[in-house]
């Protein structure tokens, strides 16, 4: 029975990131942190056997996948599909202005309520599941019995750790979601399984910085 693991790479940070502004679909490079932090990544992965790498197509995933790309000898796949959720009018706010002038939406938002679209054009949380789901079974179904990085959102990763546990999208987040950090889902006999999350351990320090930050921190389930 074919194995394929995906390591899905968060893009390193941006200088939005520091600030808690979500940048979702607008096309942010990284700052001078996030290169340093893709080239450990890129060193990191050198190290293993890739045989394939993807990106989404934003900047700061582009250029998170640059050194990487490098390091394995891969040309990455450019798929918009990997991109950050659509937040509408959230787009380029703080969470502080967010909460303070969106009140009932950004509790909504907080909530995690699966049908709610963000005003302005956003996705909903069901949306951008089906979405990320699409794409990671896509990725899979490309590359049987193989392991493939893909670089990626914070947002995704979120999607991907519920995919790989089972778990419902109105569930609090309970793991991190780290800048250049490699997360591991596996894809063996039609069934998800996570190999491994937030690994850090190529970096100094990273951020989490989704929906408002991080929600606690427990292991993922088996």
């Amino acid at each position: 029975m074919s194995s394929t693991e995906l390591i899905l790479v968060r893009h390193g940070e941006t200088a939005w990131n520091r600030a808690r502004r979500i940048q979702g679909s607008i096309d942010i490079p990284l700052s001078p942190v996030g290169e340093a932090q893709a080239l450990a990544a890129a060193r990191r992965l050198a190290a293993e056997r890739i045989d394939a790498l993807w990106s989404s197509d934003l900047s700061r995933a582009r250029q998170t996948a640059e050194p990487i790309a490098q390091a394995l000898g891969l040309t990455p796949i450019v798929d918009a599909r990997l991109r950050e959720r659509m937040y509408g009018d959230f787009e380029g706010r703080d969470h502080d202005t967010l909460a303070r002038d969106f009140a009932e939406a950004y509790a909504r938002l907080r909530s995690r309520d699966p049908a709610f679209a963000l005003p302005g054009g956003g996705e909903s949380l069901a949306v951008f599941h089906a979405r990320s789901h699409e794409v990671l079974s896509d990725i899979a179904r490309r590359h049987p019995g193989q392991r493939v990085a893909i670089v990626t959102h914070g947002g995704v990763l979120d999607n991907a750790w519920r995919i790989g546990a089972g778990l419902p999208l109105d569930l609090p987040r309970r793991v991190e979601m780290l800048n250049a950090s490699l997360n591991r889902i596996r894809l063996e006999g039609g069934r998800w399984s996570i190999v491994g999350w937030a690994d850090v351990a190529h970096l100094d320090a990273s951020l989490d910085e989704v929906d408002g930050g991080p929600a606690g921190r427990i292991p993922p389930p088996a």
